[in-house]
């Protein structure tokens, strides 16, 4: 066994360098584990971050949710990739991402060797196992175009592998509640959850979508598919080309969510925005639309998100929900998830504030208002259209179309 360690007292010049430190742990071969303990004192404005980085690739996150961790090639805390530890220099990551004016004395150990007791692992099994699979919901079918159907989903939520209260088995089990076929799991700068959506999957019958949260203090981007770690340390303006060779999907996360507002510079945007956030509480407030205006309605597909974390989030999971027009032939938790992506690529959603709220859904060259009596439909040139019944069809024109109330209050929203 051999403990490497670090005290220092951090800085604002050092979080002026950069937000990102990392700091070598050597790994001898045949290492059997890797324990890491970082140590933060009671300062009032320290927030800091941890991860690690292996020889041979990123191995996992723990953000400010945990301060000790640890990975063997059987099994590792949640947050990190169990597997062999290639030899070679590893490195414990920190993230300041508050550093208190006088400074901040860290300390973090680093131990190699055999370890007894995983942290966070028997917490995560056992909460795993007392979740149920839930009775679903009557199913809403909405009018789609030939060949296609439209499925309910959520494109932002978090589990014990980042900084979410509950196992992924209770996020299945609550998007199963909400009527929802498909679920994305985005957890914070990892990819260790992706291992465990199959079976799941199978077990909720719901399609569970690998997710990361690419996750920075001047912005926040959603890289959907089993595609493998973004490096959130890289410029943000490298992830749209690395996520689109690597087959997946990014998208802007709430852009106007307070300090998680997107301020990087993108001279290339991505397909997807997540104009319809938990955090959009008065519907009467235009701010996210404008966003997607001066970002470009064209070209910018929208999607919705509850960014759910743990039972005080401001909204459960399909709060708002996404409705994703998929190929109609594409069945169950296995065939799902990849005709999202392919629906979402070619820009076939409509969204609203739940499973069986109004929506505007198109299907062939028209336009269904569902659910939305007595509302306004504004067409892409400004056009208003008046909606008197349950069910109301109207033409559609190219472009993404609003269904308001007529006091102004957003209800849904179709491309």
């Amino acid at each position: 066994m051999a403990v490497t360690s670090y005290r220092r007292r951090w800085t604002l010049d050092d979080r002026a360098e950069s937000v990102w430190h990392s700091l070598p742990v050597d790994i001898p071969a045949d290492c059997p584990g890797l324990l890491v303990t970082l140590t933060v004192p009671p300062v009032e404005g320290a927030v800091i971050d941890i991860g690690c980085e292996g020889a041979a690739g990123w191995r996992g996150w723990s953000g400010g949710a945990r301060q000790t961790f640890a990975i063997t090639p059987e099994a590792a805390t949640p947050g990190y990739v169990t597997g062999e530890l290639e030899p070679g220099t590893w490195w414990v990551v920190l993230g300041l991402h508050r550093v208190p004016v006088e400074g901040v004395e860290l300390l973090v150990e680093a131990v190699t060797g055999p370890v007894d007791t995983i942290p966070g692992l028997t917490e995560y099994a056992d909460a795993s196992a007392a979740i149920a699979v839930p009775a679903r919901p009557p199913r809403r079918t909405l009018p789609a175009s030939p060949g296609l159907k439209w499925i309910a989903g959520d494109f932002h939520a978090h589990s014990l592998h980042s900084d979410g209260s509950t196992p992924i088995a209770n996020l299945a089990a609550l998007g199963l509640s909400a009527g929802l076929d498909v679920l994305a799991v985005t957890d914070h700068n990892t990819v260790s959850h992706h291992a465990e959506l199959p079976s799941l999957s199978k077990r909720f019958g719901l399609g569970l979508i690998p997710g990361q949260e690419v996750t920075t203090d001047t912005g926040h981007a959603n890289a959907f598919g089993a595609i493998g770690p973004i490096d959130f340390r890289q410029p943000a303006a490298t992830w749209v080309g690395e996520v689109a060779n690597r087959g997946g999907l990014l998208s802007i996360n709430h852009p106007l969510g307070g300090d998680c507002s997107w301020r990087h510079p993108l001279p290339e945007h991505p397909p997807l925005a997540e104009i319809w956030h938990s955090s959009w509480l008065d519907h009467t407030w235009g701010g996210p639309i404008a966003w997607w205006q001066a970002w470009g309605l064209e070209g910018t597909t929208p999607i919705g998100g509850s960014d759910w974390h743990n039972p005080t989030s401001i909204t459960p999971p399909g709060s708002p929900t996404t409705w994703i027009a998929v190929d109609a032939s594409a069945e169950g938790p296995d065939e799902l998830p990849a005709a999202t992506l392919e629906a979402l690529a070619a820009g076939r959603t409509a969204l609203s504030w739940s499973y069986t709220a109004p929506v505007l859904v198109r299907a062939d060259d028209e336009l269904i208002a569902l659910d939305a009596a007595n509302s306004l439909v504004i067409s892409p040139d400004g056009t208003r259209h008046a909606i008197r019944t349950d069910r109301a069809h109207l033409p559609a024109s190219p472009g993404p179309h609003l269904l308001i109330t007529h006091t102004g209050k957003l209800l849904s929203t179709c491309t």
